[in-house]
């Protein structure tokens, strides 16, 4: 009896051991998988607070975007901006992504969430082959868990690629709500303030003769040099010059009624 006790004293005791031998290695991976996902996403990080589209090259993607760990989701767009690819699309994409990144790295929700980044064709060209891509732009998101589904890959030739609509796609896959910001654009402005100012010039220079005003093939012939090539700019422009004709009109009639009502000399009054 005392023998048989001390079989099952020794066999528990086995037990015990090995259950604590094999949960010692399972917590020490634990606690790597961590590390390397803290050290992951640090680097991430540092780089976004240089450059908020991170460039990347095959062996970054493999380890930061590929490989787990990983508890972010990451937008990449793999394009080819070398002048001999000749990609005017991808320029024009670029321009519209780093917007949606800059519009995301500096806004107050930023968190590591979510990150951007791009892999050129000439810098990673390993990576296309990988992922059996043979045209750019495109837009992929990386989620946080597993591969890719269908609906990461961006639609590119259905929605565009403004940084609006890429910012409503990122939403749906990432529930991230990133607000577009756009930095201001004064070359308008300051193109028909100087339009306005050489057509100042020129009257004031043919003030005694006034009658190529009512010349209606000349204002035809300005007119249709004006149609710009895209609609948009057009409808900006438009929106400047009516919005600078309606500040000319209330403007008169403000010195007209300060003229009429004020005492100030004649001089003044006829200026006025």
């Amino acid at each position: 009896m005392a023998a048989r006790w001390r079989f099952w004293c020794v066999s528990v005791t086995m037990v015990v051991a090995l259950l604590i031998v094999c949960d010692v290695p399972s917590a020490s991976a634990q606690r790597k998988k961590e590390m390397v996902l803290s050290e992951k996403v640090s680097q991430l990080m540092e780089w976004t607070n240089k450059r908020p589209v991170i460039r990347m090259n095959g062996d970054k993607f493999r380890r930061l975007v590929k490989a787990p760990p990983r508890n972010y989701s990451v937008i990449v767009m793999f394009t080819a901006l070398q002048l001999h690819r000749q990609c005017v699309v991808c320029k024009q994409a670029d321009e519209e992504f780093q917007i949606l990144a800059n519009s995301w790295r500096y806004s107050s929700a930023f968190t590591n969430r979510i990150f951007f980044a791009m892999v050129d064709f000439d810098e990673g060209s390993d990576v296309f082959q990988m992922l059996n891509m043979n045209s750019a732009p495109t837009f992929i998101n990386f989620p946080a868990k597993g591969k890719p589904k269908r609906g990461d890959t961006y639609e590119l030739q259905v929605r565009g690629f403004s940084a609006e609509q890429i910012a409503r796609w990122i939403a749906d896959r990432t529930d991230v709500n990133i607000r577009v910001i756009r930095p201001p654009n004064y070359a308008g402005p300051l193109m028909l303030g100087l339009l306005l100012a050489v057509i100042g010039g020129l009257v004031y220079l043919r003030r005694s003769n006034m009658e190529f005003l009512f010349n209606k093939t000349g204002w035809a012939f300005a007119a249709l040099n004006y149609i710009h090539g895209s609609s948009q700019a057009q409808f900006v422009a438009e929106t400047h010059i009516v919005l600078l004709f309606n500040g000319g009109v209330t403007l008169g009639m403000v010195l007209l009624c300060e003229a009429a009502t004020s005492d100030m000399d004649i001089g003044k009054r006829k200026t006025f």
